[in-house]
């Protein structure tokens, strides 16, 4: 029997660019995964679709499984075989009660790692600009809960935090501010000592509140605050303002979802949030190669008598290369044809492949592409056309009238997909997404299938052309289109919607 083992992983946070490259590979393998409230949307939307998903919900008072009974389903799910990931928001070890999750493990001699996580205690104030030491100020830095038990008394030295002269840091202690400032100006801290209130740090709703330690509260009921947020007392809070980064970023502030098939949205996302936007990764739809592919093989039988084969998708090109492969050809089979693709996202994938694309047209779609082709052709050349069972028929139409002997050879089924942990609709519902990016009619429809909304008025739509965008404006979506079908242009679009 296979044994089990547990990964306790600190999921950083928020920002899914905190979270560590280790706690990503062994969330990619994990069989179970046991998480929190407090994990950031960005790494929840990474959880492999065949892992089985514990929801413990911790957050303030508020737990969906006492700590005992969580201990228990990591002992069972580990004793059962499974490859359990207990997925814990900043550091498992950090106020995240990570030790007593693992006493009952090691009584029980289940194996077990700690990948580490980026502290909020740290990370927040940071994209705050505000740095937890600074020679010029403080030579120390003291982290506290601020959580107290319901009817007790803190169980905190006031005295000794203000006689360290350091920057204090109090995680989940907002419900008990007042009586953290009070307990720090009773113990002789200076009633101008600058302090903070940083919210929901290094995500899209970040927010600060810097005052001193005897307005700080009345601060904040002025301003308002959501949890979960940290308080930061200490001189150095005074170079918020100055030090201050993240806020000036174009796209800081932004939530925008990417709806790419999985394993495309990579770049996208990369430059929406080099830009300083929240991205989330959820995937409309994804693409499933046909189990049958003996039209295609027979094609490779007579490749030669082809003039042109064409690409509409790099989904196309990689099961047209990897039936290739299992067919024992290689690139020196399509010598006689030239190489026509849809835009520069297939031609790229085309070239890694060692095939330099002799036609693209100006517009990124299927119509473009049948007129740009149709030019070309004297009538009678066969046309190998690989792609999606559901593909654009205007194309074939385009190239038939034009003479061209279309092979139109379904590879691959385009399906709707829909994610378990992260409710989109309720995300739109509540205004918390500001832009939806779409780069293909299909990845809007996916998106309508897997949210089921009777209003999409609501959805800002950046989308990558005239198609996309007329699936789009079907629905009802406030849509805008990039200049030119490439992901600059379309990271583009969504900076100038935010600046609209």
């Amino acid at each position: 029997m296979k044994k089990g083992k547990v990964w306790l992983v600190g999921a950083g946070p928020g920002d899914i660019g905190l979270f560590t490259l280790k706690g990503m590979e062994v969330l990619q393998q994990a069989e179970v995964v046991v998480y929190d409230s407090l994990v950031g949307q960005g790494v929840l939307a990474k959880v492999p679709t065949t892992a089985r998903l514990i929801d413990v919900g911790k957050r303030a008072d508020k737990h969906t499984m006492p700590q005992e009974q969580i201990n228990q389903v990591l002992l069972e799910e580990a004793q059962k075989g499974q490859r359990v990931v207990r997925l814990k928001g900043g550091d498992p070890f950090l106020f995240g009660r990570g030790g007593e999750e693992l006493e009952l493990l090691t009584v029980n001699g289940i194996p077990y790692e700690v990948v580490p996580g980026v502290t909020s205690s740290i990370a927040v104030p940071a994209y705050n600009g505000i740095p937890v030491t600074h020679r010029d100020f403080c030579s120390s830095v003291h982290i506290i809960t601020g959580h107290r038990r319901a009817g007790k008394e803190y169980d905190i030295d006031f005295k000794a935090l203000v006689n360290t002269k350091g920057t204090l840091v109090f995680l989940m202690g907002i419900a008990a501010l007042s009586d953290i400032c009070f307990g720090l100006l009773e113990a002789g801290m200076d009633p101008a000592m600058p302090a903070a209130v940083l919210q929901k740090g290094t995500t899209a709703d970040q927010k600060r509140v810097v005052a001193t330690v005897a307005t700080l509260k009345e601060e904040v009921d002025r301003q308002g605050i959501e949890t979960p947020a940290i308080i930061v007392v200490g001189k150095v809070c005074r170079l918020a303002d100055e030090f201050g980064w993240y806020e000036k970023l174009p796209l800081a502030g932004w939530k925008v979802l990417v709806t790419r098939p999985k394993g495309r949205s990579s770049r996208t996302a990369e430059e929406l949030r080099r830009r300083g936007a929240e991205v989330l990764e959820l995937p409309s739809i994804r693409t499933v190669p046909l189990e049958d592919q003996s039209t295609l093989v027979h094609a490779f039988e007579e490749i030669s008598s082809y003039q042109w084969i064409v690409f509409t998708s790099p989904t196309g090109v990689e099961i047209f290369f990897d039936e290739l492969k299992k067919a024992h050809k290689d690139i020196r089979s399509l010598a006689g044809a030239q190489i026509a693709a849809i835009g520069q996202g297939t031609a790229k994938v085309l070239e890694d492949r060692g095939i330099l694309v002799d036609l693209i047209p100006e517009v990124y779609d299927g119509e473009s592409l049948g007129e740009a082709l149709a030019v070309k052709l004297q009538g009678g050349e066969k046309i190998l056309l690989p792609r999606a069972r559901k593909g654009n028929q205007k194309l074939v139409k385009i190239l038939k009238e034009q003479g061209g002997q279309v092979s139109d050879i379904p590879t691959y089924d385009t399906v709707y997909e829909k994610s378990s942990l992260i409710h989109i609709d309720r995300e739109i519902e509540s205004d918390s997404i500001d832009c939806v990016v779409f780069t293909s009619a299909s990845t809007v429809k996916g998106f309508v299938e897997s949210t089921g909304l009777l209003d999409y008025s609501k959805v800002t739509a950046a989308c990558i052309g005239k198609q996309t965008k007329a699936a789009a404006d079907d629905y009802g979506m406030q849509t805008y289109m990039s200049e030119k079908a490439t992901i600059d242009s379309l990271v583009e679009l969504v900076v100038k919607i935010k600046n609209r």
